[in-house]
């Protein structure tokens, strides 16, 4: 179980771990929030809402809502044409197109890693010297 890092003390005491790592950032409910808005910037938010959503998914303990779970995600990020499509190749789309009929808990754990490692190779390095964090730091610092 991953601990909150921004709870129960203020949200923005972690604002200086989150240039460690990209996982430090995404370990904390504050991070989220100001790489969101980050990503929104820079229009590319449906990664970091692909990423949530799927971790979230992994949670999922009945079949019912795995499988209800999976078409949602499947038709808002994956599905050619969706409205917040993500940036993966052919195979890998293809392969859920494939077996969303039939989805476990690992469909998209490799359209998942693609995203994780383009958020942290492209978008990660960014956001450390983008004016939301840079803006964050100094309030920390000022506290």
């Amino acid at each position: 179980m991953p601990v909150l890092c921004c709870f129960p003390k203020d949200p923005l005491d972690d604002v200086e771990t989150w240039s460690e790592s990209v996982d430090k950032l995404l370990g904390c409910k504050a991070g989220q929030i100001a790489f969101r808005e980050f990503l929104k910037s820079e229009y590319s938010e449906e990664n970091i809402l692909f990423w949530l959503a799927c971790e979230e998914y992994k949670t999922i303990k009945t079949v019912p809502e795995m499988i209800s779970s999976a078409n949602r995600i499947y038709s808002e990020f994956v599905q050619t044409e969706a409205p917040k499509q993500i940036n993966i190749d052919c195979t890998t789309r293809e392969n859920i197109t494939k077996n969303i009929s039939q989805p476990t808990l690992t469909s998209f754990d490799t359209a998942q890693k693609l995203i994780y490692s383009l958020m942290a190779r492209d978008c990660y390095p960014r956001f450390l010297k983008s004016d939301i964090y840079q803006g964050l730091l100094r309030r920390t610092e000022s506290r």
